[in-house]
């Protein structure tokens, strides 16, 4: 359903389904059982100035009865955020799509305590395009090739598009060159095939029996140091989701033995600390292929980002010889 109140400061107006009954004879009783406790006056002043809509756009007062409206959407007050000290990169934009290189720690879209630091809001704002949707996600730790489409006229061409899998994408990880123990050897490359499942009340996706919906290509691309005296080698891998379940890339390599670097979540939960800049998830979206829509040609649009823990590192790539990255 779409809203009647556009896109102020790059943010969506919130929209509240109401109850069809209850002890509320109003549409503001409600609101102030909902919210009431946090910022009562600021729910009386948004009635009284016209802020709170129905279908329609048709504004709300103190005396709406409840039963009037089904939804009803207004402007959340925005709480005020610190800067997330990253940078977002325009690779491609033109009257259909907005591609970008987005870095670890910006979630995509608005979240929890990320709004306005978001990649969605900061490009709304800055490119001064409201209508500005996403087409696919990435997780806020990881970083890569992210696909927009600016315009509403031709985003179900590209949503079609991801709907059909007709959507190529890889990745690359920095992972331990070999399983941890516990784990059997692997022979690369692997396919990945299993059953995911993740709840909006858990943080982790977890593996259960049944048919696979989750599949991944593995293949090791080259080994190098661990960067300290004594510690384990390291290697870069590439990642070939064929699905695209939550967490999938992070679940299926913690399932070889081989946890992503940083990876706070997999193979074991950590407790929450602050971002550490200085240490990102060493997983990047690398690159994107399709044919496009409008044009009918075959587009490929490609990370300019490195993965931290394989640049700082002399590379030995799996087949023969030395080279430095």
């Amino acid at each position: 359903m779409q809203s009647p109140l556009p896109v102020r400061d790059g943010v969506n107006a919130t929209r509240l389904r109401l109850p069809d009954g209850g002890p509320w004879e109003t549409a503001m009783d409600y609101m102030m059982h909902r919210w009431g406790h946090i910022d009562p006056q600021g729910i009386e002043d948004r009635f009284d100035a016209g802020e709170i809509v129905g279908e329609g756009g048709v504004p709300l007062d103190r005396t709406t009865p409840l039963r009037d409206h089904t939804f009803i959407w207004y402007y959340r007050t925005l709480p005020p955020e610190t800067r997330i000290p990253v940078e977002l990169d325009i690779l491609h934009q033109d009257g259909h799509l907005l591609v970008v290189d987005k870095p670890h720690f910006l979630p995509t879209t608005p979240g929890g305590t990320y709004i306005q630091e978001s990649a969605l809001v900061r490009l709304r704002n800055q490119l001064d395009l409201p209508d500005l949707i996403p087409m696919h996600r990435l997780d806020r730790m990881t970083a890569g090739v992210l696909l927009f489409s600016t315009n509403p006229d031709t985003r179900g061409k590209y949503q079609v598009l991801f709907e059909k899998r007709q959507v190529q994408k890889d990745y690359e990880c920095v992972s331990a060159a070999q399983p941890a123990p516990g784990h059997p050897a692997v022979d690369f490359p692997v396919v990945v095939r299993n059953r995911m499942t993740k709840s909006r009340s858990y943080l982790l996706a977890e593996v259960v029996d049944g048919e696979p919906n989750a599949e991944t290509r593995i293949e090791k691309l080259e080994t190098f140091d661990g960067g300290t005296p004594g510690s384990a080698p390291l290697a870069r891998y590439r990642l070939e989701p064929h699905t695209g379940k939550t967490h999938q890339l992070r679940v299926h390599m913690a399932s070889l033995g081989l946890g992503i670097v940083n990876d706070s979540f997999y193979p074991d939960l950590l407790d929450k600390a602050p971002d550490d800049y200085s240490r990102p998830l060493q997983l990047l979206a690398r690159g994107i292929r399709f044919v496009d829509p409008i044009t009918a040609k075959a587009v490929e649009y490609r990370s300019g980002r490195e993965l931290s823990e394989a640049v700082r590192q002399s590379a030995v790539p799996c087949g023969n010889g030395l080279r430095q990255r």
